[in-house]
């Protein structure tokens, strides 16, 4: 029988019935809590394990999809009185947040599993940029998680500005949820504790500087991690948090802390582009030709809603920008994977 323990360190009804009888015959559960270089830390409930990954799972592991990332269940064998472990495979993931390697690398990188929902931070000085935020929102919305954008430092701008950028997050996604903080004096803390549901995993995304860290000491009502001021220079916030790692709450809810992201590269199906600009679609659909580009057609719905000021003209264009990112992106990784697969197969042959 599982344990209450496990349930409350978020293991659902959805997990229980993704579960494998024969493995759960011979292994325990954990969940990722953090990763170093070569070992991760486990989490079963009771006590904090290092653990390794099993040479048949590295073996197998044909990209970074199948590595155990922050926030996996995992089937776990523990040693020497839970001092060491060993993960021998991964449980199936209700979600996975992901985004292409930064720099040329075809690869994906793997930023949190099971992540109910993404709270996206931007603060309301020099950090504050509707098209980043799309970005974000593009990655989120791709994994099926549901995002919920905090704006943070409000003690830096009077209400009326506050109040405007607010609006203009909202005249572009009338249906997220924006809130509104700082934890110089907690203005707004409360509300996010509001959306901090028992039982469910968040995770913090933003640049560097923005005050995920600040969030999370705040939330814990003590300074268990380290911050660090703004570059005076060029007002960009040093990277505090260096690893991804799964913080538990006292009201029983769970975060993911991750380090400060200055390139975001989307490798998105269709889903992500679709519902972070879904007025964009709605209109191409209206469109005279089937195939149009929007970008100089005749009979386009799309350009015609920018000409009028539907659309924002710089949504349009980060929404063409990202769709070729994305593709691009996905194409690259899908020859990747070819290529591992058939050198694979040369060596098993």
């Amino acid at each position: 029988m599982l344990s209450d323990q496990l349930e409350r360190i978020g293991l659902s009804a959805w997990f229980k019935d993704r579960l494998n009888a024969g493995k759960m015959q011979e292994f325990q559960l954990a969940r990722i809590v953090s990763i170093n270089r070569n070992s991760f830390l486990v989490f079963d409930g009771l006590q904090t394990i290092t653990a390794e990954i099993t040479g048949k799972l590295q073996f197998n592991a044909s990209s970074p999809l199948d590595y155990p990332a922050v926030g996996d269940w995992v089937y776990l064998q523990v040693f020497d009185n839970h001092s060491l472990a060993l993960i021998h495979d991964i449980i199936p993931r209700k979600t996975l947040l992901k985004r292409k390697m930064a720099g040329k690398r075809a690869d994906l990188q793997l930023i949190a599993a099971n992540i109910d929902s993404a709270m996206i931070i931007q603060s309301l000085d020099l950090d504050f940029n509707l098209r980043r935020l799309e970005r974000y929102l593009v990655m989120v919305n791709e994994s099926d998680i549901v995002p919920v954008v905090l704006l943070s430092k409000s003690d830096l701008m009077n209400p009326d500005e506050v109040e405007k950028k607010k609006a203009e997050i909202h005249n572009l996604m009338p249906e997220i949820k924006v809130v509104v903080y700082n934890c110089i004096n907690e203005a707004g803390l409360n509300l996010i504790k509001d959306e901090l549901v028992p039982g469910n995993t968040f995770c913090l995304l933003g640049s560097s500087g923005v005050g995920k860290t600040t969030l999370i000491n705040s939330l814990l009502k003590k300074e268990l991690y380290e911050t660090r001021p703004i570059s005076e220079t060029d007002g960009k916030g040093m990277h505090t948090t260096t690893r991804r790692q799964l913080v538990f709450l006292e009201t029983g809810a769970m975060i993911i802390d991750t380090p400060g992201m200055r390139e975001l590269g989307n490798v998105a199906e269709e889903s992500g582009l679709d519902d972070t600009f879904g007025e964009i679609v709605e209109l191409a659909g209206q469109c005279r030709f089937n195939d149009c580009a929007h970008i100089h057609e005749a009979g386009c719905a799309v350009l015609a809603a920018v000409e009028d000021g539907t659309i924002p003209e710089g949504r349009l264009q980060n929404y063409m920008k990202l769709k070729k990112e994305s593709a691009h992106n996905e194409m690259s990784y899908r020859e990747k994977r070819e290529k591992n697969r058939n050198a694979r197969k040369g060596v098993s042959s």
